[in-house]
């Protein structure tokens, strides 16, 4: 999952993506950690960053 990257790409904190997105500072920092998450946490992530779920989801090319 590319959350942190996205996030960081558009010069977002965790906090603002959560106050964007509605969803808890906690559960952004666990996905982040763990690279996983539910469905509808993950389109109010998408929906927040303005990026596809595709996108979000896509993995890291690591």
């Amino acid at each position: 999952m590319n959350l942190k990257e996205i996030r960081i790409s558009k010069n977002l904190t965790v906090p603002q993506l959560s106050r964007l997105s509605g969803v808890p500072v906690r559960t952004i920092e666990d996905i982040q950690a763990r690279g996983d998450c539910k469905v509808s946490t993950a389109i109010k992530l998408a929906d927040a960053l303005g990026v596809t779920l595709d996108e979000l989801c896509r993995k890291n090319k690591n």
